[in-house]
């Protein structure tokens, strides 16, 4: 069976999505390269329940009033991405993995290789445009 992850994608007004750099530690799949939020479903628990926990986690952010956008099978995992509009302010975000997060146009990220496949999935993302809803 494969594994499951969830991750999820912010969109601020200017229709710009946030990603992640992720640490540069060798041991660590696509070290230093840009990510989506999220991370792998633990066995106990729900996609919904993972991202949740993913956010207090990683940014320390109490998620709430997200959408499911799509449910993708890769190679190595089953993905769902959530979505939700914000304007979050990097600057006071407590980051606790990772380097760096920044806002990315729908054109930077066509441009930036992005890990676990991601860049498909964003493409999709402005192609649907669920936040023009």
């Amino acid at each position: 069976m494969k594994r499951k992850g969830a991750s999820i994608l912010f969109i601020n007004d200017q229709r710009q999505v946030l990603l992640f750099l992720r640490d540069n530690k060798p041991n660590l799949p696509y070290p230093n390269m840009w990510d989506a939020p999220g991370g792998h479903v633990e066995g106990h628990e729900t996609p919904v329940q993972c991202i949740v926990r993913e956010m207090m986690e990683e940014m320390k952010l109490r998620l709430d009033k997200f959408e499911l956008f799509a449910v993708d099978e890769f190679s190595d995992r089953i993905e769902y991405t959530f979505w939700k509009r914000s304007n979050l302010d990097t600057a006071k975000i407590e980051l606790n993995e990772g380097q760096e997060l920044r806002w990315f146009t729908e054109t930077e990220v066509k441009n930036t290789e992005l890990a676990y496949g991601f860049n498909e999935i964003i493409e999709n993302f402005f192609n649907q445009a669920p936040f023009d809803k």
